[in-house]
């Protein structure tokens, strides 16, 4: 683990960077659109003596033991027993979140650097190599430049283990992501490639496994597996792809959003450009309200949960259950609504599924 370092950064927060505090938490970066004096975020790794992650006398534990919103609860609640100070009520969303004070802030892990710095660095262990080797194979192949991706994770933190870890990468801008989706497509249709979908027994585990962390059948579990680009096999190793907004996107506060209720519906999407990122954002038409609110003119299904990240394609029917939220959009000057799933007080009850 590299010693703590007055925070210095050259950019933004942006999704999937992490931030260190003076206590060693360690918060991975949600989205790219923060308050001024916080980072929005949630507590990932914590110091424990027994922790698998790290070495010697910097051991980690993870604090959120799987990606659902009941383990992010979870966190929320240690952070209220012992770190109060790194929850806030935001004005913008009007909820109790996790969220790093800026001035808190000892060291800003950015993914891009590190990968340069790994990609310059020898020696190397086995499960470094696999990562250089994906990146090259995913750069040459796509034509988006090493420089566009970053490493994520244990791995951005050094606290990884090579018997263990998976490779965490991400890729930023819209056309560049696009670009990688592209090439990981082909790479899957492909059989001499290395870069390979989940196999059988590995495929039935995930969906038996999500069946049971989210209110969705097998075979819905199925059919979004059907779907994920961003998550294979690569020489042995898991890894996953983790696209992140570059463009610009609002500010905080360029839109508010108040809670009306909860509820279900079935609309069609019309642009999906921008379900590629986290938050996932669908644009739909067509809305019909199955349970909740009825006068509501909802245009956007918002998702916080990855597991529903570019899984509906336009055209497509969608069925989606979640918050119901009156959206300000100060920019545009309109009021809407949208469906958010993965909402803190869904309590891990949202989902979305493809109706085809």
């Amino acid at each position: 683990m590299n010693d703590l370092t007055v925070f210095n950064s050259s950019r933004g927060f942006r999704d999937k960077d992490f931030t260190e505090t003076g206590e060693k938490l360690l918060f991975c970066v949600v989205s790219s659109t923060h308050p001024e004096d916080r980072v929005i975020s949630y507590l990932k790794y914590m110091p424990s003596e027994d922790g698998r992650w790290g070495a010697k006398d910097h051991r980690f534990s993870r604090a959120i033991q799987r990606y659902t919103i009941p383990s992010l609860l979870e966190t929320i609640d240690i952070l209220r027993s012992r770190y109060p100070n790194y929850l806030f009520y935001s004005d913008v969303y009007h909820i109790e979140m996790s969220g790093v004070p800026v001035d808190s802030v000892v060291k800003h892990y950015m993914p891009e650097r590190k990968l340069a710095e790994i990609m310059s660095e020898t020696p190397r262990d086995p499960l470094i190599d696999k990562l250089i080797d994906l990146v090259e194979k995913l750069s040459g192949e796509s034509g988006v430049p090493a420089g566009n991706f970053g490493v994520t994770g244990s791995i951005l933190l050094d606290i990884y283990n090579p018997e263990f870890s998976d490779i965490d990468l991400t890729v930023y801008g819209y056309e560049n992501s696009k670009k990688v989706k592209e090439t990981i497509l082909k790479e899957f249709h492909d059989r001499s490639s290395p870069i390979k979908r989940f196999g059988n027994s590995e495929s039935h585990a995930w969906c038996i496994r999500k069946s049971r962390e989210y209110p969705i059948s097998s075979s819905d579990a199925e059919r979004i597996l059907e779907r994920k680009w961003n998550m294979g096999i690569f020489r042995g190793v898991r890894f996953s792809i983790n696209p992140v907004r570059t463009e610009e996107a609002e500010s905080y506060g360029d839109r508010i959003y108040s809670a009306i209720g909860y509820g279900k519906i079935r609309a069609v999407v019309v642009e999906d450009r921008e379900a590629i990122f986290t938050p996932s954002k669908y644009v739909v038409e067509e809305a019909t309200i199955l349970e909740g609110p009825r006068e509501v003119d909802v245009r956007e299904i918002t998702s916080y949960e990855g597991i529903y990240m570019d899984i509906a394609h336009e055209g497509e029917e969608i069925e989606a259950r979640g918050k119901i939220e009156l959206v300000e959009d100060k920019l545009m000057g309109e009021t809407y609504h949208r469906i958010l799933v993965g909402s803190l007080e869904g309590a891990g009850s949202d989902y979305i599924r493809i109706l085809i």
